[in-house]
Formats: structure tokens, sequence, C-alpha cells
């Protein structure tokens, strides 16, 4: 059953935060490469601690994991000094994904591409659009290469750089030649309003006309703040909801929140 059925006709429960699991872990500043910081390095150094957290996320029951790609974009990147190394850790990262996923036989697990907004937004005019759609674009382009099911555009605070992100996704897709589900979360205050001063329902209208199959809220606010702006989103949208509530008051940037139901 491929992903975008599953959508259609079950519930499911994606990962949580890799960045916390990341921070539970043993590691030292060399198994960064001197790169503090940098979560998505660890998919070439320390194979092992990413693929352990991948098993932990299965074993609770997970059907769906992500990449360990929350900041293998431009803007991100290039404060590393590591831009050109993106299409690299995009495919080191979906591989270990793919494959913790493949060793399950008990029912389908899927594996997502995590997109992350970066360090900079475009509406700021901090980097162009152009830039960061075409390095999404090719990280999607390596992430499908190595077995991905589909992406999540996540933690999106402002609706050009998601637009920037689902654009490089459908052109990803188009150049693979691949059928490739996009997830997009968007993160809002308990206002209910993102970064950037977009409503939960401009978000919506915006972020479902550019061709996305499933969209809901994730980071930033609990369960309980998050219900009144998830039924403004069920009222209106076409495509399945998603949930990824933060249950934390810190903010972590890696991977999501706790088990979440897609409805």
């Amino acid at each position: 059953m491929t992903l975008r059925t599953a959508l259609s006709r079950h519930v499911l429960v994606i990962d949580g935060a890799m960045g916390t699991m990341l921070q539970s872990s043993d590691l030292t500043i060399d198994d960064f490469q001197g790169l503090e910081g940098c979560n998505e390095i660890l998919n070439v150094t320390r194979p092992d601690v990413i693929s352990r957290i991948h098993d932990a996320y299965l074993d609770s029951g997970a059907d769906i994991i992500e990449t360990n790609t929350f900041g293998v974009n431009l803007p991100a990147l290039t404060e590393y000094g590591i831009a050109p190394r993106a299409v690299e850790l995009a495919s080191a990262a979906t591989k270990l994904a793919r494959e913790a996923a493949d060793k399950r036989t008990d029912k389908p697990r899927y594996v997502v591409g995590s997109i992350g907004p970066g360090t900079k937004l475009p509406t700021l005019r901090q980097i162009g659009f152009a830039a960061i759609r075409d390095v999404y674009q090719q990280v999607i382009e390596a992430m499908i290469d190595a077995g991905a099911d589909g992406v999540q555009i996540e933690t999106c605070q402002d609706l050009l750089q998601a637009r920037a992100a689902i654009i490089g996704a459908h052109r990803a897709a188009t150049a693979r030649k691949v059928d490739l589900p996009i997830l997009v979360d968007f993160t809002v205050e308990t206002t209910g309003i993102m970064l950037m001063g977009s409503e939960s329902g401009a978000a919506l209208t915006v972020l479902e006309s550019l061709g996305v199959d499933a969209i809901g809220l994730n980071c930033a606010t609990g369960p309980a703040e998050m219900a009144e702006h998830l039924r403004t989103l069920s009222r209106g949208a076409q495509v399945p909801i998603m949930c990824m509530a933060e249950r934390r008051p810190a903010r972590d940037h890696g991977g999501g929140g706790p088990l979440s139901p897609w409805s």
C-alpha cells in the first residue's frame, strides 16, 4: 500500500522529535565534526545513533518516520559552511530511515523526508526565493532516489518559504517521474497567527491551492492550545489533517512532536 493510499484510508501515527532524542544521546563535538548543533552531520558520522532513534519510534508503533534532515536546507547549511553537502546528507539520512522501515514486516512503514524552514525567511528578504526553491528541489530529488515515500514540509512560519518548498517538491517529483505525497505543517502561536502574520484559515487556503496531500499544525503549542485551530482547518480542508503537538516549553526543531494521529 502506498503512502497516498494509506493517507486516504487510515489514521496514521508519525514519529516524534529527532532533536530531543539526539540531545539525550551520548554525543561529542567530534561526532559533529566540530559543527556543534548540526544534527544532520550525524547521518554520516554517527549513523548508528540515527538508526537507533528510528528503531525506537518504530518499536513504539509509528507508521511513519521522518528523515534526520530538518536542517538540510540552504540557509541552515550555509551557516555551517557546508551548503554543498546538502544532497549528500539528505541521501544518507533517507537511506538510514528506509533501512529501518524496511526491516519491519508487521505492517507497512513509511519514510517521509523532513523539510525544515531554514533560518532565513524570503518574506523578510533575508534570502532569495529561487535560491531556496532550487536547493529544496535538489534535496528532495536525493530523498526520492534514496527511497522516500513522501516529504513533510514542516514548521512553516512564512508562506513564501512554504511555497518555495512545495514548488521544489513538485519539480523534484516531475524530474524523477514519481508520485510524491507532499505533507505540510505550519506553526502558529496560541492566537492562531503565524510568525509572518498569516492566520490559520489563510494559510490553509494558500497551501492547499499549491497541491498538497495533507496539512496541519506542528510545534509551538500543545494539544489543548492547538484544538481550536485544528477545528478551523478541519472545517475547510479538502485533504487529510495532521497534528504534531509540542509538549515542552522549548521548541525542538528537529523532527516534530510526540506521537500524534493524522485524520
